[in-house]
């Protein structure tokens, strides 16, 4: 599988790039999301929340660490690290029970835990190239994106 390159500039575009992920995600995957402040990773995961048939209001979890979203073609877990120091804060958290099961689960700022995430991970990376545009880089497991430590 190679990876997936989408130039955006409407929300429109981050559906696109949602629904070719959407369609390639099997229950147990991990998606990590990375992109400064304001890339749209709340906004990627929105839409890839209802590419995959539920319709959940998708807002940040960045106070309560973990947003839930039932009522698609998999249950979605909805992580944001950025509070998060460390990869075993983490697993003190309870968080990596998350990972077991039919989930499929987002995290956004998984650079603050890297330690912690299990591999195969999609890595989606969102990068900012104008007032209005961004670039969503899609990586497959096992593909990487430079890896989260990189």
């Amino acid at each position: 599988m190679e990876r997936a390159e989408f130039l955006v500039d409407s929300l429109e575009g981050t559906d696109t790039a949602a629904r070719w992920l959407a369609a390639r995600l099997e229950a147990g995957a991990l998606v990590c999301l990375s992109g400064d402040l304001g890339a749209g990773k709340t906004t990627f995961t929105r839409a890839l929340v209802a590419a995959l048939g539920s319709p959940a209001r998708v807002s940040s979890p960045t106070f309560t660490l973990v947003h839930e979203y039932d009522g698609g073609r998999y249950p979605v877990v909805h992580m944001d690290a950025y509070r998060l120091s460390s990869g075993a804060e983490w697993e003190a958290a309870g968080l990596a029970e998350y990972l077991e099961g039919k989930n499929v689960v987002l995290v956004e700022w998984p650079e603050q835990i890297a330690d912690a995430l299990p591999e195969p991970a999609w890595r989606v990376t969102l990068t900012e190239t104008g007032p209005e545009s961004r670039t969503i880089l899609i990586s497959p497991p096992n593909m990487g994106a430079g890896g989260l430590n990189s």
